[in-house]
């Protein structure tokens, strides 16, 4: 699968979080959340792509579970 809305949006996502990123002012603490937001925003296009190159259904739907976290960290 290299189609489809919820690929592009993943990856628009991730494309959006480093920027947002790169915009925002620097200071110690600062930079270690922005780390952790580039991190789990980036993580999301990457699970979701992993999820659909799963060995079965109960990997697919593990690794989707991993896309919910990943995308609600990245919220919180």
């Amino acid at each position: 699968m290299r189609t489809g809305p919820l690929y592009n949006r993943t990856k628009q996502f991730a494309v959006d979080t480093v920027g947002f990123a790169a915009t925002c002012e620097r200071s110690l603490v600062k930079d270690i959340l922005i780390r952790q937001l580039v991190r789990s925003g980036t993580s999301v296009g990457a699970n979701y792509r992993a999820a659909f190159r799963a060995r079965s259904n109960a990997e697919c739907i593990a690794k989707l579970g991993f896309v919910e976290e990943e995308a609600d960290e990245t919220i919180y």
